[in-house]
Parts: C-alpha cells; sequence; structure tokens
C-alpha cells in the first residue's frame, strides 16, 4: 500500500472517530438551549445524553464482532450511514421523543464505528506506521471529547445547538465516498460466526449496567439484569467455540492494565469536563461560550504533547509515557480540588488545565498501544471493541459514582471540591493499574 493512500485512510478513520467523540461531549455546552427549545424537564433532558450512552456503550462489542465477521470496511460504511440519518434526526428534532429515540439510534452509529476505526487502523499499519498512528488515534479521543465543549459552546451561543449535529451529515457521507474509494475490501472472516447468546447477553448486560447508573426508576432491578446477563456473557464466552469477546483477551497483563487504566482515568476526566463547565458558569459567570472557550489550555497542550507522542514513545517507551501522563494529570486534577473564586479562572482552572493537557496527550496514546498489545489479526476487532467500550463505560461509571458521592453537598463549591478529589483517586487507580500490571511485564521482557 503507497504511502498517499496510508494518509487517506488514516484521515478517513480519525475523522470519523472525532466525529463520534464529539457528540459525546457536545451536549455538556448545549443542554440549557436544548432544554430551552424543546421545553424538556431536567430528567428529560438528562436523558438527550443518557439515550446515547445506552446504545454506545450496550453496542460497543457487537460491533467490534460484527467487524471481524462480515468485513470491517462494509461494517464500517455502516456505522457512518447510521450515524449520519441519527444526526440529521437529532438535528430536525421538535420534540423530547424525536430527540431522544435519534439520540439513541446515533448512539447505534457510534458503537460500531467506535471499535471499527481502531481495527481498521490496525489492519493497515504496523510496525514504526502503526505506533504513529495509535499515537494520532490517542490524541483524537482526548481531543475530541474536550474540544466538543468549545464546538458546543459555539454553536449554542453563536449560532443553534441543531448546527452541531447537522454538520455531521455531510462530514459522514464524505467519508463514506472516500471509504468506498481508499479502504480495500476485505474478505469476510470463515473461522468466526456471529454468536447470537453472546451478543445478546452482553447487548442486554451492558445496556442494564449503563441504565442502573443513569436511570431514574427500577436503577436495582436494572444492575441485577446486568449482573446476571453479563455473568452469563462471561459463562458463554468461555465455552464458545467462536466467542465474541474471547477471554484470552484478558489473560495478558499489558492488555488487562491498558483496559483497567482507561476505564479509571476516562472515569476521572469525564467528570471533570461535565462539572467544570457548570462551576464555570454558577461561580465565575461564565457563559456557555466563554465556558467552553476556557478549555482551550487543556485541549491545545493535549495536541502539542499528543503530536511529539510517538517520537517520545521511540525514546522513552510505552510504559514510562503512561506513568508521567497519568501522575502529571493526578496534579492537575488535584489542584482543581482547591479552587475558589477569589483565586480566579487563571490560576485556579487555566494552570491545573495545562498539566492536565500534558498529562493526557501522554496517556492516552500509550492506553490505546496497552490495550490492543500482542493480537492477531483475528482478534484486532475484539480487542478495539474491549478498548472502547472501558472508554465509554468507564466514563459513565466514574461520572455517575462521582456526582452520586458529592451531589448532595449543599455548597456547590465545596461539592466540585470533593468531586475533583475524588476524581484524582480515579486517576490514582489507574495509577497502579499501570505499577502492578503493565510495569512488570515491561521488565520480564528486559529480562
Amino acid at each position: 500500500m503507497n504511502k498517499n493512500n496510508q494518509k487517506m485512510i488514516l484521515a478517513i478513520i480519525l475523522i470519523s472517530y472525532f466525529m463520534i467523540l464529539l457528540d459525546n461531549s457536545i451536549i455538556f455546552t448545549g443542554t440549557v438551549r436544548i432544554a430551552a427549545d424543546l421545553k424538556l424537564s431536567p430528567t428529560l433532558l438528562s436523558w438527550v445524553s443518557n439515550a446515547y450512552s445506552l446504545t454506545f456503550g450496550g453496542l460497543l462489542l457487537l460491533g467490534g464482532s460484527l467487524g471481524d465477521i462480515f468485513g470491517r470496511k462494509r461494517i464500517f460504511s455502516i456505522g457512518l450511514f447510521i450515524f449520519a440519518i441519527g444526526s440529521l434526526f437529532v438535528g430536525l428534532a421538535n420534540g423530547a421523543l424525536t430527540i431522544i429515540l435519534a439520540r439513541a439510534f446515533q448512539g447505534i452509529g457510534s458503537a460500531i464505528l467506535a471499535p471499527t476505526t481502531l481495527a481498521l487502523l490496525m489492519d493497515h499499519f504496523s510496525g514504526e506506521a502503526r505506533t504513529k498512528a495509535i499515537a494520532a488515534y490517542g490524541a483524537t479521543a482526548g481531543i475530541g471529547a474536550s474540544l466538543g465543549l468549545v464546538i458546543g459552546g459555539l454553536f449554542a451561543s453563536l449560532l443553534s445547538w441543531r448546527d452541531g449535529f447537522f454538520i455531521n451529515v455531510p462530514i459522514a457521507l464524505i467519508m463514506l465516498v472516500l471509504t468506498a474509494k481508499f479502504i480495500p475490501t476485505q474478505t469476510k472472516s470463515k473461522a468466526k460466526r456471529l454468536d447470537v447468546v453472546g451478543a445478546s447477553t452482553s447487548m442486554i448486560g451492558m445496556t442494564a449496567l449503563v441504565y442502573s447508573l443513569v436511570g431514574a426508576e427500577y436503577r436495582l432491578v436494572a444492575l441485577g439484569l446486568a449482573v446476571v446477563m453479563i455473568g452469563g456473557f462471561i459463562l458463554r464466552e468461555a465455552k464458545a467455540a467462536a466467542p465474541m469477546m474471547p477471554l484470552r483477551l484478558f489473560t495478558d497483563f499489558e492488555r488487562l492494565g491498558g483496559y483497567i487504566a482507561r476505564f479509571c482515568y476516562l472515569g476521572a476526566m469525564l467528570s471533570m469536563w461535565f462539572l467544570t463547565p457548570q462551576l464555570m458558569q454558577t461561580q465565575l459567570g461564565f457563559t456557555p461560550l466563554l465556558a467552553g472557550l476556557a478549555f482551550f489550555p487543556l485541549t491545545i497542550m493535549n495536541f502539542v504533547v499528543a503530536l511529539q507522542v510517538a517520537k517520545l514513545t521511540a525514546r522513552f517507551g510505552n510504559t514510562r509515557l503512561l506513568l508521567i501522563g497519568i501522575s502529571t494529570t493526578a496534579i492537575g486534577m488535584s489542584l482543581l480540588g482547591f479552587f475558589t473564586v477569589q483565586i480566579g479562572y487563571a490560576i485556579g482552572i487555566a494552570v491545573p488545565m495545562i498539566l492536565m493537557g500534558i498529562g493526557q496527550g501522554l496517556t492516552l496514546s500509550p492506553l490505546t498501544v496497552a490495550g490492543v498489545a500482542n493480537t492477531d489479526a483475528t482478534d484486532a476487532g475484539a480487542a478495539s471493541g474491549v478498548v472502547n467500550m472501558v472508554h465509554q463505560i468507564g466514563g459513565s461509571i466514574g461520572l455517575s459514582l462521582i456526582v452520586a458521592l458529592s451531589a448532595n453537598i449543599k455548597n456547590a463549591l465545596v461539592s466540585y471540591h470533593v468531586a475533583m478529589w475524588l476524581a484524582t483517586g480515579l486517576i490514582v487507580l489507574a495509577l497502579l493499574a499501570v505499577l502492578l500490571l503493565i510495569v512488570p511485564t515491561h521488565k520480564k521482557e528486559r529480562h
């Protein structure tokens, strides 16, 4: 494959991945306008985000498996089409039911796209080119989420929140045309067939788990159903001849450490992305636009550092970058726990964001590398599905846990302090996962 084709394939992958990450966070700074335009109660408004999380998180493993079985190019194209239609319907929504259903449909497209993007990357890149491609993919994971806050604020304040979704439609259609032209068609896997029992139990189990965190009623029932179904899924995968998610993925300590660290890290970061814009609007009087723009220190530092990750990995190694990146993020997050109005934005928020931007830029690419380490071509889709599953579910669980533990504190500023210290605790757990699982693996390899 020539280098021009590789560059085009990487561009298709990164732009598509960027779109779905953007839509996961663009909602945070646009919720006030959405609620006003569609006359949504706080409960209904929460479901604009939750409906997307339910289908996205619930179908991720199935999305990865479908790519392995039916061909990644074909499934990727289907995911792009579903995402485009879902985005169009969100933009056209005229009430609670239509926007919630459209967001759920959009989440289906994201669940197909997210694991397939990474699997396509693994298919078409190897050696040093793969290291650089994964670095770019990891950078997109961080930049897409944080830039979504900025773009959401821009659309909500200067144009319309609907435009934030309409813009996905032409981009997705362009990606469809480019996919047909530049991404080679691969043969379907004859070794694997769709594991119907595994697909059903994982879908019900993951959806019930997300609902138990974000739902309004019967959350304990949903949690019980999640435990039963996920337990059944694990038993099924242990016995299936062609499992949807081979349990051997978790026997490699480097991958396992990458999954646990990513789960904890995203739980902390999503909590910060969700709560900090609210803090800036309630405590500092920022508009949605200004609150979004206030994330530029994090976004810019993330972008600058992420561009250097491939070189830094070659020089210092993946594990050392993880240790430095997660530690730096923890310091930045803990400093947010000391914010006061008197300290102000520049010192109290911008400086910690600079540290978190550096940390995030050094962390997400190496975590992606760890999550797909030592996998062969037949497991690429499944491993990619698990990486994206822990990314999505980790964010949902971390956010729900931190909000639940801090929401009952009446003083809003103290509540924020507690939330950021809890988030710091999650990042420390991510660091421990690297120290206890990934570091020993590389020490053994050197010996």
